[in-house]
């Protein structure tokens, strides 16, 4: 069996926002043409009846749909379901039935040949019509009582009664017993009965002759009652457990299957003789829609069209599939029609008005394939091929982008454009600070659609202190090719600089099919938003100093909107009033290629440094000069950024202290509140000793406090932007000091600003120093080892308030240290030199432990690296040992400064081992090696005290050794306790190096 697509013969899309279902497509001869080709009949919920003579697509969709329509008209009422029969008494012609919910209507159809070119007319003429009392679900039609020559009419309603017409007449009605809701209805000309599935999940069969003698059933009665008398109670002639809801049922009426019952389930396949015996049954592994049975060729079997919820229509010949193909919708209903050019053509309808002609097979394939050349393999070009390939891999492993680019054209296109002039008047809340007036720029944004777009809404947004007039605008749906304006002003609303002039733009739409999508951009504000021109300044506290290798610009041509009110027209300096009160000051040297800028606050400098260097960089690209190349000199101001940092810090402490004072004061005040309503409660009035006066003054506090604390945020909001702009300044100076690249530069930028605004739960010290150090410990490390022992580590310690920044301080200087010497800041997974097999193995987990820099206080990672080395070199072996003798005389004195140093930098590492347990075999180890190591130090030891002093008495000797059991029997005892690492026993033979040698210097 293979899979399929149907064979589109004729389609068409049948109005828009209609709904259809399984009751509202037929197909029949409705015009009683004669010829045997049968016309297509749909009606839709919203009332519109259409007929159809469908023929092969020629044309266009919207041709082809014109010239098949044969009738459209729009009904009054819903239509639930269309029948073709003889439904009229004196004419033996096919009438349509038409049913509503409240009404069932019959027409005939009828078509006069045209004269013109425009073809045959048709009319719908209404011949009689019942107008119903109770709303309808379903109706079949049949030859009620073996009545020849036309057809009667059954009504299932709403509330479970049979309504009987006999054309233009109303017979009689019957309530069907144990009714809760209505299920498929079928009419069995065989056995004169109506079939019907309960809400008890069961087939009922009723006779005809049994419904018209019920006369019990004329009105509905619970079943629980006692019989009336001289009446006769409805009951099936047989039924049939089906255990689940039916979807349809179908008799078919040719000679093949003479006596079956189908029944389509929500997940069987039922086939019942006309008795009520089951012939076979299909378990389905999919969710059915709809199903069909028409004649087989084969005698004895019944071949079925049944269409599933994966748009899949298949063909069974009893429970054998035969044949399985593709459509493009779910189809709810589906017949088989005969048409002038073909016969046996498949009629599918969706729900949502897909009209569907097609037939089964497939289009026969004319590709050949083509020859293949014969030829030799150069194994050079496949050589370079696969290395080249191999490179694209590479790079692409090292991308670090969490989200492919996308190449598919946006639905919206959004351009931001700012003023070159500011605003008249202007727009800012705050009019004027320290006497200077506050400025405002506007800034248009137009949004234009590349297909309908719903939904749509605009936020703008900017950093504190930077404001705008209207922050969100709410569009209205916009067609292809539409377009809208937006407009707002952007202005200061703080008494101190911002950080950054940028502003993101952010649009939130929903696309055609109903997918929520989001769209960025972004727009820069000029500089004259945060500064006015004023005179330079003589003497201030900050300078920095940028050479460049062109010559001296003049200032007034990089900033022309400052030069207008600037005093020296020469172009040789420039000063910046901020409206916060901060001056910067820019001078360019007449001689050399430096550029200096100064000024009183070291954070105010960043903007006007940055403003500097793109400016540069615009105005070197336009002359057309490739090798300009601008840099930084000097030392790092790290004391000046410091200093923002320790005033960050103080307000975040700040913060906490006043969030305790205030936690106690309430706590305080809802005790003191408790104790006075329990003496206003008390029957008896007794004093309230002074409790209202402590209330008072409680809440005074709480107050004060409040409005302190409300207060110290504010200006922690305003350290946190003063600290991003120092923060910033600083990025760009160390990218100027060692010519980063972009790259590397947003690297830096991201590990010293991790966070866009303080919480407090998660605030930029605590934050930095971790990213600090994991830039330390990873693409920052000196050695392969200590990356290695990086990649080992999992987790990591809660982050929270430090005690102090001396810890952060200590890393960011680390960084920049190692940076200045040449170390490399990438993120890729190969680190500056490559990892030994020796070290791999302290990757694994629990491999390593932590490393000295996570859990001390101090400078740890460069004096743990240090002894490390140290105690390295004083492991050699026995050859080199000889050899060194005659050297260690000279080296004594150096190594004993270096030893003491190393010794106090084992200090915290000890303690931190001491708190490990390890298993006992380790233990062992460690005795074994702290025992072996002393002993070999023993040994050296009266070859350096001979050469190194050769006046020591043989009591200063015995007392020298009687120290060194001394220290032995520590040792030993000390190496029980700790772990069995090598690392540990090695540093317990240096401490023992530095006690041996105390005696020695005492000698000489």
């Amino acid at each position: 069996m293979s899979l399929f697509k149907a064979r589109d013969w004729w389609s068409a899309a049948l109005g828009e926002g209609e709904e259809f279902d399984q009751g509202c497509l037929c197909v029949g001869d409705v015009d009683n043409s004669g010829t045997g080709h049968d016309k297509v009949v749909v009606g839709s919920y919203m009332g519109m009846l259409r007929i159809f003579s469908p023929h092969a697509n020629n044309k266009t969709s919207e041709g082809a749909l014109a010239e098949a329509l044969l009738l459209e008209v729009q009904l009054q009422n819903a239509i639930v379901q269309v029948e073709v029969g003889k439904f009229v008494s004196c004419s033996d012609l096919l009438h349509l039935a038409v049913l509503h919910p409240r009404k069932c209507s019959i027409y005939s159809v009828s078509g006069t040949a045209g004269n013109v070119e425009h073809g045959d007319q048709y009319q719908l003429k209404l011949v009689y019509e019942h107008n119903l009392k109770r709303t309808v679900c379903n109706m079949t039609y049949g030859t009620f009582g073996g009545v020849t020559g036309h057809h009667s009419l059954c009504l299932q309603s709403m509330d479970g009664m049979l309504m009987f017409f006999e054309q233009d007449s109303y017979t009689f009605g019957r309530f069907l017993p144990g009714f809760l809701l209505p299920g498929p209805l079928v009419y069995n000309p065989r056995t004169d009965s109506f079939l019907t599935v309960s809400s008890a999940r069961q087939l009922e069969s009723y006779k005809y002759e049994t419904l018209a003698v019920a006369t019990d059933a004329e009105t509905r009665q619970d079943p629980d009652l006692p019989l009336k008398t001289g009446g006769k109670r409805l009951t099936p002639d047989w039924t049939f457990v089906l255990g689940e809801q039916a979807l349809d049922l179908c008799v078919p009426s040719y000679s093949h299957a003479s006596s079956s019952i189908f029944v389509l389930g929500e997940r069987n396949l039922y086939c019942l003789r006309d008795n009520g015996h089951i012939r076979f049954m299909k378990k389905l592994e999919f969710n059915p829609s709809c199903f069909l049975p028409y004649a087989s060729v084969t005698d004895g079997t019944t071949n079925l069209l049944l269409g599933n919820h994966t748009n899949m229509l298949l063909v069974y010949q009893d429970v054998t599939l035969k044949w399985a193909a593709q459509l493009s919708f779910v189809p709810v209903a589906v017949r088989v029609a005969n048409f002038p050019e073909i016969k046996g053509v498949v009629v599918s309808l969706s729900s949502d008005g897909h009209l569907l002609c097609s037939y089964m097979g497939t289009d026969p394939s004319f590709f050949s394939t083509p020859k293949v050349d014969a030829r030799e393999a150069d194994y050079e070009q496949v050589d370079a091929e696969m290395k080249k390939l191999q490179r694209f891999i590479r790079e692409a492993t090292r991308t670090q982008d969490i989200l492919p680019k996308a190449d598919v054209e946006e639905d919206l296109l959004i351009k931001a454009t700012v003023s070159s002039s500011m605003d008249s008047p202007s727009q800012a809340l705050i009019q004027d600070i320290d006497g200077l007036p506050v400025p405002s720029v506007t800034v248009q944004v137009k949004v234009k659609a590349r297909c309908v777009v719903q939904s749509s809404k605009v936020t703008v947004a900017l950093q504190p202190p930077l404001a705008v007039t209207q922050d969100q605008f709410v569009l209205e749906p916009m067609g292809v090719g539409s377009s809208t304006v937006m407009a707002f002003s952007a202005f200061l609303n703080g008494h101190y600089p911002a950080a950054d002039l940028t502003g993101d733009i952010t649009v939130s739409y929903s696309s055609p099919t109903g997918v929520p999508k989001v769209l960025q951009s972004r727009f820069s504000l000029p500089l004259a938003l945060l500064c006015v021109p004023s005179s330079p300044a003589k003497t201030t506290k900050f300078k920095i100093t940028v050479d460049t290798n062109q010559p001296p610009v003049d200032l007034n041509s990089i900033f022309p909107e400052f030069a207008a009110k600037s005093e020296d027209k020469d172009g040789n300096s420039l000063a910046f009033q901020f409206l916060s009160g901060a001056k910067v000051t820019v001078l360019a040297s007449k001689t050399s290629q430096r550029y200096r800028i100064q000024s009183d606050r070291f954070e105010d400098m960043w903007m006007v440094v940055k403003e500097l260097v793109q400016r540069f960089d615009q105005h070197f690209s336009k002359l057309g000069v490739k090798d300009f190349k601008k840099s930084f000199s000097g030392p790092l101001p790290l004391q000046e950024y410091f200093l923002s940092v320790d005033h960050h810090f103080q307000l975040r402490v700040s913060a906490l202290q006043y969030q305790d004072l205030l936690s106690e004061r309430a706590v305080q005040f809802r005790a003191i509140q408790r104790r006075l309503l329990t003496r206003f409660k008390d029957k008896t009035p007794a004093p309230l000793q002074n409790l209202d006066t402590l209330l008072d003054a409680t809440y005074s506090q709480v107050m004060a406090l409040a409005e302190a604390a409300e207060q110290n945020r504010a200006l922690l909001d305003e350290a946190f932007v003063r600290l991003r702009s120092a923060t910033h300044l600083l990025v760009l100076l160390l990218s100027l000091w060692q010519g980063l690249t972009p790259d590397q530069t947003a690297i830096l930028e991201a590990t010293l600003l991790p966070l866009l605004q303080d919480t407090p739960q998660l605030g930029w010290e605590e934050s930095c120093d971790a990213a600090v150090s994991h830039i330390l410990r990873s693409c920052l490390s000196r050695s392969p080892k200590d990356q290695a022992t990086s990649l080992a580590q999992q987790g990591g310690p809660v982050l929270g308030l430090p005690r102090d920044t001396a810890r952060l301080k200590k890393h960011i200087t680390l960084m920049c240290d190692r940076i200045g010497k040449g170390g490399r800041l990438t993120l890729a997974s190969e680190s500056n030199v490559p990892v030994p097999i020796q070290v791999q193995n302290l990757a694994a987990p629990g491999g390593v432990e932590t490393i000295a820099e996570v859990t001390g206080d101090g400078d740890e990672l460069e004096l743990q690296q240090e002894a490390t080395k140290f105690i390295k070199k004083k492991q050699p072996s026995k050859k080199v040992k000889k050899d060194k003798e005659k050297k260690e005389v000279s080296r004594e004195s150096s190594e004993a400064s270096v030893k003491e140093e190393v010794g106090g930098a084992e200090e915290p590492v000890k303690e931190a081992k001491k708190e490990k347990k390890e298993p006992s075999k380790e233990k062992k180890e460690s005795k074994k090696d702290s025992s072996k190591e002393p002993k070999e130090e023993a040994k050296k030891e009266p070859k350096k005290e001979s050469s190194s002093s050769s006046t020591s008495s043989k009591e200063k000797k015995e007392s020298s050794k009687e120290k060194r059991e001394k220290d032995k029997d520590k040792e030993g005892k000390e190496a029980t306790k700790e772990s069995g690492d090598k690392k540990v026993s090695r540093k317990s033979s240096t401490k023992v190096k530095e006690k041996k040698k105390e005696p020695e210097a005492a000698e000489g």
